[in-house]
C-alpha cells in the first residue's frame, strides 16, 4: 500500500484500523528485516563526470557518492557505506563465495547490508587478524558475521596473524590442511569486498592504529615508498607490492585478487586517494564506490603524478 500504491501512512492507518505510528513502525521493520528493499540503480558514469573520468582512466565501474563538505569523516564513511552495501547486493547471487577483508570501511559496509538471502553462499575472511597482543577474532568475526547474517551464508574464518613474524612460519603454515582449506575457499571467491588502508588518513586505518606493525616497521615502509595497503598487503603509489614485509602478510596479493570476477573496493575520504591510486594501478578492483572528495583528489593525483594511470604493476 505504501510503496507500490503510493498511499499515505494516514490512509493506511485508517484502512488497517491502527495508529499512524504503528504503520511507521511496520515500514521500519520491513526495511530492517529485508522484506522491503529500496535500491537506486547506479547509472554508468558518463564522460565528463567524476565517475566517468575514473572509469576511463582505470577501467572500473565507479560510483561517486556526493557528501557535504561539512560532514564529519564518520558521516562521510556512513554515506559511502550505504551505497556500497547496495552495490554488494547487486554483485551477489545464490552460491556466491564472498571474500571480505576486515577494516573500518568494510565494518561500516557490512553493518548496512540489507537482509537478502542467497542460498548456498559463503562468506570467507580474506586476511588474518591476529597480532602480538590480541587474536583479532572478535573484530574480524563481527564483520564476517554481519555479512553472513545478512546473506544467510556459511562463514569461513582465517585464524592466522595479519603479519607473521617470519616468512618461514607463513610458508610452513600455508602447507597445513586446515589453512589450505581456507586458502582454497578464498581462491574460489566470486566476489570480494575490501577497502584501502592509508598510512596517513583522517580516519585512521585499523591496520596502522591497531598495533599490527611496530613503529620501526611503519617507518621502514614509508621509506620504501609504501602509501597504504589492500587486504593488509602493503602497496606503493605505482601499484607495486614486492617487499620483504609482504612476504609476512597473510592477505591476498593483487594477482590473487585479480582472479576474483567481481572486486568491490570502497573508499571514504580524500586522505585515502593516494593509496587508492596505487590500488587501481595494481588492478585490484572491478567496482569502486567512493565519495566525491576522494574522487576529485584521485583524479588530481592521477594527472599530477608521473606514469600512466592505466598501467598495472604486479
Amino acid at each position: 500500500m505504501y510503496y507500490l500504491q503510493g498511499q499515505t501512512m494516514e490512509t493506511i492507518a485508517r484502512h488497517l484500523g491502527v495508529s499512524r505510528s504503528s504503520v511507521s513502525r511496520l515500514l521500519a521493520h520491513a526495511r530492517e528485516t529485508g522484506l522491503v528493499r529500496i535500491s537506486v540503480a547506479a547509472a554508468p558514469g558518463t564522460r565528463g563526470t567524476l565517475a566517468g573520468q575514473i572509469n576511463d582512466l582505470f577501467g572500473v565501474r565507479a560510483s561517486v557518492v556526493p557528501v557535504p563538505d561539512v560532514d564529519t569523516e564518520v558521516n562521510r564513511l556512513h554515506n559511502v557505506a550505504l551505497v556500497a552495501a547496495e552495490r554488494l547486493v547487486e554483485l551477489m547471487e545464490p552460491g556466491a563465495v564472498l571474500g571480505v577483508a576486515w577494516g573500518n570501511t568494510t565494518a561500516e559496509v557490512t553493518r548496512n547490508i540489507p537482509h537478502v538471502h542467497f542460498p548456498g553462499s559463503v562468506v570467507v575472511q580474506l586476511n588474518g587478524a591476529a597480532n602480538a597482543s590480541q587474536s583479532g577474532l572478535p573484530y574480524a568475526d563481527s564483520i564476517i558475521s554481519q555479512a553472513a547474517d545478512a546473506f544467510g551464508s556459511r562463514m569461513v574464518h582465517f585464524p592466522v596473524p595479519a603479519f607473521f613474524d617470519y616468512p618461514e612460519t607463513k610458508q610452513a603454515l600455508w602447507r597445513e590442511r586446515s589453512i589450505r582449506s581456507v586458502l582454497q575457499t578464498i581462491e574460489s571467491a566470486t566476489v570480494a569486498l575490501f577497502g584501502v588502508g592509508a598510512l596517513a588518513a583522517n580516519l585512521p586505518s585499523h591496520v596502522y592504529s591497531g598495533g599490527y606493525l611496530e613503529p620501526q616497521e611503519l617507518q621502514d615502509a614509508k621509506t620504501d615508498g609504501v602509501v597504504g595497503d589492500v587486504c593488509t598487503v602493503l602497496i606503493r603509489e605505482d601499484g607495486s607490492t614486492q617487499m620483504d614485509l609482504n612476504k609476512r602478510a597473510s592477505g591476498p596479493t593483487p594477482a590473487t585478487l585479480q582472479k576474483i570476477p567481481h572486486r568491490l573496493c570502497v573508499v571514504s575520504g580524500a586522505s585515502k586517494a593516494l593509496p587508492l591510486l596505487g590500488a587501481l594501478r595494481a588492478g585490484v578492483a572491478t567496482d569502486l564506490v567512493l565519495d566525491d572528495a576522494a574522487a576529485r583528489t584521485l583524479l588530481d593525483l592521477a594527472r599530477m603524478r608521473s606514469g600512466h594511470p592505466r598501467t598495472m604493476v604486479r
